[in-house]
């Protein structure tokens, strides 16, 4: 008589059970390219390309790819989808600061990325135990992996967040009640939802979770409309921010300076003469970008002498984007400085920024780096300041940030709870090209919204906007040109939730994101421990 192959036998009654297959994760060639497809759905949902809704999609492409992979494997996946999407969204870096800060700093995203597809191969068994909770896992997930993001290294880069690629979509309002961690969420969320109903048995269907992932889904995506936005209840004031642009070619560096100086001056003039002939307004305030004066006017008589005069051409005060030296040469401070028509430079109302960029305003372990080459003593050392840009121009308070730090939740916030009225973001755009400045705008829309305050971008070259409280963009300038715009803007008035609950959703998120990575941590061990009681040759998937 034949025996039956020992895998075929039956067990006896004092045999131990035979371990259950581990679920099988979609075939490796599949998975790569599931995340190569995952990092171009969430590039082209970001600007410059904004389509919004191929942010969740990226985020289940991704999940789909590392479900169920060994660890190494998830986190290779993650790192693939990174390179996908930090490469060519980052690529404004290489025209000012070369192909190996744009790489060195491209890597360096993507594997923190490469940590979310690792953080979903732990979280397979408890998704495969509890599949209703794929949608809080996966949003949980990504606001935790935007969150280190965001502070490290060297203070963090928060670029490519999935909050900043909703500027025209309904979950943008979500900002007013938990900041950029609470649209990530629920942009994640609606992956995992998506995730979770494509990630079936569709042979054996069952109405009940289709339809309650598919009802998710929608509540994710399209709720958020429904959400009330506060209106700011202050009063009115009239702004002007002035767009002088830069000249390219045929200058040396000290002339470009004068030039670009010179050209935001004569705009102010300009808009003077318009006021006069009644072809615009008076504003009460007028906004030059960041780097409108990389002459220190304070140290500089001519430099002065022309701020002065573009001032009293138009009789209010200008918030001025000057590069400040200090009395060791190597050591400078990029400011917003106010300059009144009458007294001139206001010392007491300056704000220097508080986050320069590592690598390009500063460096970091300079030592180091010197031995690596010469090269990094061209970066000059950028003073950090020590205080909120809270500006009292004294016909309102402006929340003043410069450039990248409006890409930071706390800089923005503590404007705000420091009494800020408006929201004005001074940056210089003009050593990059105009998909940074469209990525920098979509950030602009998520403060107003997330703050219910009017806020406005001024740009050396573009683009330059104001921005409502429900994300709407007013007076958008086209790039690499010279504009002047005038806009009426609404002092803010009652505090969002957002504005008061501060760093604790995402804090929220991020502890949760811990149990549930310990809870899954446990249930691997447990399968593991599982199938090689059972089956020693027998090996986890």
């Amino acid at each position: 008589m034949t025996m039956p192959p020992p895998e075929l036998a039956e067990p006896g009654p004092g045999d131990p059970a035979p371990a259950a297959p581990a679920p099988a994760p979609l075939r490796l060639p599949v998975a790569v390219a599931l995340a190569v497809a995952a990092g171009a759905a969430l590039l082209l949902a970001l600007p410059p390309y904004d389509l919004w809704w191929l942010a969740p999609a990226g985020v289940a492409l991704l999940t789909a790819a590392a479900h169920r992979r060994r660890l190494r494997a998830g986190l290779g996946l993650g790192f693939v989808t990174g390179l996908v999407l930090f490469f060519p969204l980052l690529e404004w870096t290489r025209i000012a600061a070369g192909w190996l800060p744009w790489a060195l700093l491209s890597t360096a995203q993507a594997a923190v990325l490469g940590l979310t597809g690792l953080a979903v191969a732990v979280l397979s068994p408890l998704a495969d135990r509890r599949r209703a909770l794929w949608p809080l896992l996966i949003g949980l997930l990504w606001v935790a992996d935007e969150a280190l993001r965001d502070r490290a290294p060297f203070g963090g880069f928060p670029w490519g967040r999935l909050a900043f690629s909703q500027g025209d979509a309904p979950s943008l309002r979500l900002a007013a009640w938990g900041g950029a961690p609470l649209v990530t969420f629920a942009v994640a969320a609606a992956g995992g939802a998506l995730v979770a109903l494509a990630w079936r048995d569709w042979r054996r269907p069952a109405l009940l979770p289709v339809a309650g992932f598919a009802a998710a889904l929608g509540v994710l995506v399209a709720a958020p409309a429904a959400v009330p936005l506060s209106a700011p209840t202050g009063p009115g004031y009239t702004v002007a921010i002035v767009q002088g642009n830069v000249p390219r070619l045929g200058l040396d560096f000290n002339a470009q300076r004068r030039a670009v100086l010179d050209n935001h001056v004569s705009a102010t003039r300009q808009l003077a003469a318009d006021v006069l002939a009644g072809k615009q307004p008076k504003p009460d305030l007028v906004v030059w970008p960041e780097n409108s004066s990389d002459i220190d006017p304070l140290r500089n008589q001519d430099a002065s002498d022309e701020i002065a005069a573009a001032a009293a051409a138009i009789g209010v005060p200008i918030l001025v984007g000057a590069v400040l030296r200090t009395d060791n040469p190597n050591d400078i401070k990029n400011a917003g400085l106010l300059w009144m028509p009458v007294t001139g430079p206001d010392l007491t109302q300056t704000y220097v920024k508080q986050h320069p960029v590592p690598f390009a305003e500063y460096m970091p372990l300079r030592p180091i780096a010197r031995l690596v080459t010469d090269k990094v003593d061209l970066v000059r050392n950028m003073l950090a300041g020590d205080h909120a840009g809270v500006i009292d121009t004294g016909a309102l308070t402006l929340g003043d940030v410069i450039c990248f730090e409006v890409a930071y939740d706390g800089i923005v916030r503590d404007t705000v709870t420091k009494g800020a009225q408006i929201l004005a973001v001074q940056t210089n755009n003009a050593t990059f090209d105009e998909g940074e400045a469209r990525q920098q705008l979509a950030m602009v829309r998520l403060r107003a919204v997330e703050h219910g305050l009017d806020a406005l971008m001024v740009s050396t070259v573009g683009v330059s906007a104001f921005v409502d409280t429900s994300g709407g963009v007013h007076g958008a300038t086209a790039f690499n040109t010279a504009e002047v715009v005038v806009h009426k803007m609404t002092a803010g008035g009652t505090r969002t939730l957002a504005t008061r609950s501060g760093i604790w959703p995402e804090a929220t998120a991020v502890g949760l994101t811990v149990i549930a990575l310990a809870g899954a941590v446990l249930l691997r061990r447990r399968r593991v421990n599982h199938i090689t009681d059972g089956d020693e040759n027998v090996e986890e998937s």
